[in-house]
């Protein structure tokens, strides 16, 4: 059995109905749930992600996309990404990953698969790979189609700490402010107050400075964010 069919052997005799539709509805998901709360499907996936595991690139990305593609229940994708994120693979978060975490999150296109995405595998390829995927998150900054991508971005950074490129940073954010293409659209200016909050923890000087900055092009949500814990 493949990796992907173990996943769904596991989860269709798991889960809680009546869970699963409050999950739904909360989520806004056109995907139904199983039901099953994080730490329970941590625990279902983590004996299957040991016995199915992958010796090159090819099956591992193939297996990604099986559960991705095919889900028919949301906890598929979680699935799928915890595959990307499992430390057996780490040889494999390198600037080729790129165009597949991509295509996780323009097609899964909510807060919950894109945050997870971008500040975990997108993050650790950015911090490993800084020449080569920087030029890359430019690109995603700017995106014409998805604001998802614009906001994957944006969070990349999140866990970067005092190794956060913050002319990269910088960047990001100043092509998503309130004037621009996808400025004014919730996800964005929360991802924006998230990310400078966030980079507050390490610089608090920098996140003032571009509060100040940009004042006139920061939405009112994307500065009670960025100042939250700077009183």
């Amino acid at each position: 059995m493949t990796y992907a069919g173990a996943v769904r052997a596991a989860l269709a005799e798991a889960g809680d109905p009546a869970r699963a539709a409050q999950q739904q509805a909360y989520m806004k998901s056109a995907l139904p749930f199983v039901g099953l709360g994080a730490p329970a499907l941590r625990a279902l996936l983590r004996p299957l992600l040991v016995e199915h595991r992958f010796d090159d690139r090819g099956s591992w990305q193939a297996a990604v996309l099986e559960l991705w593609e095919d889900a028919t229940h949301r906890e598929e994708w979680y699935a799928a990404i915890a595959l990307v994120r499992h430390r057996a693979y780490r040889q494999w978060l390198d600037p080729e990953l790129l165009p597949l975490l991509e295509q996780l999150v323009r097609s899964g296109a909510w807060w919950d698969v894109v945050d997870e995405i971008a500040a975990h595998p997108v993050g650790a390829v950015l911090s490993a790979h800084r020449a080569e995927t920087t030029p890359v998150l430019d690109a995603w900054a700017v995106d014409g189609e998805s604001l998802w991508v614009r906001r994957t971005a944006m969070l990349a950074q999140l866990r970067h700490g005092e190794r956060t490129d913050t002319d990269l940073l910088e960047r990001v954010l100043v092509a998503n402010l309130d004037d621009t293409a996808y400025g004014r659209e919730f996800f964005v200016r929360k991802a924006l107050g998230w990310a400078l909050r966030q980079h507050a923890r390490t610089d608090p000087a920098w996140v003032r400075a571009f509060v100040a900055t940009h004042a006139d092009r920061l939405s009112g949500l994307s500065r009670r964010e960025a100042l939250k814990h700077l009183g």
